[in-house]
């Protein structure tokens, strides 16, 4: 049987021989298909380091070798330049109505998509039929007040507010620097409903789930063309 070894060009590294592994580095592996006599290089968690030419190099007479260019991308800047045409948007994820239970802790999370940079500030507001419409205060007398922000390719802002009353019911408003405001009406129910009838607490992360977030954004992008196409 033929062997079938994997070399890294870099440094001319061998990494694998056959089903053996010759690099200290875990990440790399090959794998052998029978089915198929595949053999397939896999590199776990990819670094732009490992950016550049990989030989599969076959035991034959004379030894035949096949090249394969290895290029590792950001997901942000994918993200990015797909949308770099969009015009920045923001919207609080379950709306437009939460239900939460009164004594739990509302959490409402905004994020803004299609920004060529993150928003310079984001405020939040809250809006009743008593006081009217006023910029949330983290150190206001309230307590309990708190608010999360992480900035990427999408921005995503969290307000919590812990042991909800009957007063803090009302429109929730999320206002970044660089997208029109969007807003949510929460509301605030005595044993009506359970806690867990809140929706919209579920936030996204950074780069852990970008393949998601490419695949929406893909949806996203293809509805865009059509409304324009049509128009």
């Amino acid at each position: 049987m033929r062997k079938v070894s994997w070399i890294r060009h870099r440094d001319l590294h061998i990494l694998t021989a056959g089903g053996y592994t010759y690099t200290s580095d875990q990440r790399f592996q090959a794998t052998h298909s029978p089915q198929t006599d595949d053999w397939t290089l896999h590199i776990k968690w990819a670094q732009q380091r490992d950016a550049g030419v990989y030989e599969c190099q076959v035991s034959t007479q004379p030894v035949r070798s096949f090249f394969v260019t290895l290029h590792v991308v950001d997901c942000d800047e994918i993200y990015q330049r797909m949308f770099s045409d969009a015009v920045p948007s923001a919207r609080i994820l379950g709306g437009p109505d939460l239900h939460v239970d009164i004594g739990s802790t509302i959490n409402l999370t905004c994020v803004i998509q299609f920004s060529p940079e993150p928003p310079a500030y984001i405020f939040w507001y809250h809006e009743d039929e008593v006081s009217g419409r006023k910029v949330i205060s983290y150190d206001s007398t309230r307590g309990g007040v708190s608010v999360v922000t992480e900035k990427g390719a999408a921005t995503t802002s969290y307000l919590l507010l812990q042991d909800a009353t009957a007063e803090d019911s009302g429109r929730y408003s999320c206002s970044p620097s660089n997208a029109e405001v969007a807003s949510v009406r929460v509301h605030v129910l005595n044993g009506e409903r359970p806690a867990a009838m809140q929706t919209g607490s579920a936030g996204l992360s950074n780069s852990s789930k970008c393949i998601v977030a490419l695949l929406a954004a893909g949806v996203l992008r293809a509805r865009l063309l059509r409304a324009q196409l049509t128009s």
